[in-house]
């Protein structure tokens, strides 16, 4: 295979090189349904459940779990020009996030896109197309359009005019069909882990139910430590998963933790007072406060039972709410005794494994993806005598 020097990097003779203008079926966004008038007239944002969902970035963070924003038959009507149905590419173009990338998912409600975002299908393979945007080159791409410091942002006509790799189409369809497989069996183990949640959260109401608890403040009984704002230019699709405590962004060359860890997300919209632990062998970045208890054996305990609060009453600020680790150390608990934590982890222990193996399977698909996206989308891996 010979290669050639091009805007986007070397590539394949076979491939060509197009603007987005001139290989989609449909670029759109909010706007493009009208003047700010006219949608403030037409359109009434509702928490209150009704016939669509606007898809928005703060949904895909959210796993597209609830909390959605609601609108009614005549605004989705109004909004023609941005229905969703399932499986288009949407990309974040406004905000601390800008150039975030997903796919519509398919949802019991009609969907159509919210603002701050663009949707684009393509004449080509639109999966293809949706792996090349979240990999290294497509990112790069986007952040060269940014414009902005304090809200970063690009707009749909400077998107249109990006300029996009064109593949023949059974090479699309190939890279598409590899990367979807992985992507599908992460999406597989996550299903199961839903599963074992479920179960585990069934066999913590079951066990603590009636048990006397003990109030403590949490300083007490655990230690606190902010995750660290990484240096960009380490940032790299080799190392350890970078953690942001939504999803891994990256791989780092340093780790902070050896062993999954507890953490509260400490900063965002949305997502602010989730817990989540992290994937073994991470580095946490600064959106996310780690959590250890100072006895061992309660560590399953508190896991479940901060899952069962909210923490988001802990939030101070509006436009960026966070948690501090002086709040967390002055947050009363109830904890049972010693022994019953320990029994309550021995019962757990094996949905606990099995819910850590997927995770570690999916750690490995997901290096193993972002690996071969930058080969397989700059043509350094052929894929033209790969079978499927």
């Amino acid at each position: 295979m010979t290669y050639k020097d091009t805007p986007l990097g070397k590539m394949p003779d076979t491939w060509g090189i197009a603007k987005i203008k001139d290989i989609a079926k449909v670029v759109t966004d909010y706007v493009a349904n009208g003047s700010f008038a006219s949608l403030a007239e037409n359109v009434t944002y509702r928490s209150e459940e009704d016939i669509a969902v606007l898809i928005r970035l703060v949904d895909y963070n959210n796993d597209f779990k609830g909390d959605f924003v609601f609108i009614d038959e005549h605004a989705y009507e109004f909004l023609s020009k941005s229905k969703l149905f399932g499986g288009e590419i949407i990309i974040s173009n406004v905000g601390a996030n800008v150039g975030t990338v997903f796919r519509c998912p398919v949802l019991k409600y009609k969907m159509s896109l919210a603002p701050n975002a663009i949707m684009v299908q393509f004449n080509g393979n639109d999966s293809f197309y949706y792996h090349w945007f979240k990999g290294h080159y497509g990112q790069k791409m986007l952040k060269s359009i940014v414009t902005g410091s304090a809200q970063p942002k690009f707009n749909k006509t400077n998107f249109k005019d990006m300029l996009v790799p064109v593949p023949p189409i059974e090479v699309q369809n190939k890279i598409a069909s590899l990367l979807d497989a992985i992507e599908l069996k992460i999406a597989q183990n996550t299903a199961i882990n839903e599963n074992l949640e479920q179960q585990a959260q069934a066999l913590f109401k079951a066990h603590f139910g009636n048990n006397n608890l003990q109030t403590v403040r949490f300083g007490d009984i655990a230690t606190f430590k902010y995750g660290k704002m990484p240096k960009k230019d380490k940032i790299s699709v080799e190392g350890y998963p970078l953690f942001s405590g939504y999803q891994i962004v990256g791989y780092y060359p340093e780790k902070m933790f050896d062993e999954p860890q507890i953490i509260v997300v400490a900063r965002g919209v949305g997502g602010c007072g989730d817990i989540k632990y992290t994937p073994s062998n991470c580095y946490l970045t600064n959106l996310s406060i780690a959590i250890t208890p100072n006895d061992s054996a309660f560590e399953d305990y508190l896991y479940r039972l901060l899952k069962n609060t909210d923490m988001k009453i802990l939030n101070t600020g509006s436009a960026q709410p966070q948690i501090t680790v002086d709040s967390l150390q002055k947050f009363e608990i109830e904890i049972p005794s010693r022994e019953d934590a320990m029994l309550y982890s021995s019962i757990i222990t094996p949905i606990k494994i099995q819910y850590r193996l997927n995770n570690a399977e999916n750690q490995r698909l997901a290096a193993l993806r972002d690996t071969l996206l930058p080969k397989l989308m700059n043509g350094e891996i052929d894929v033209s005598a790969v079978r499927i």
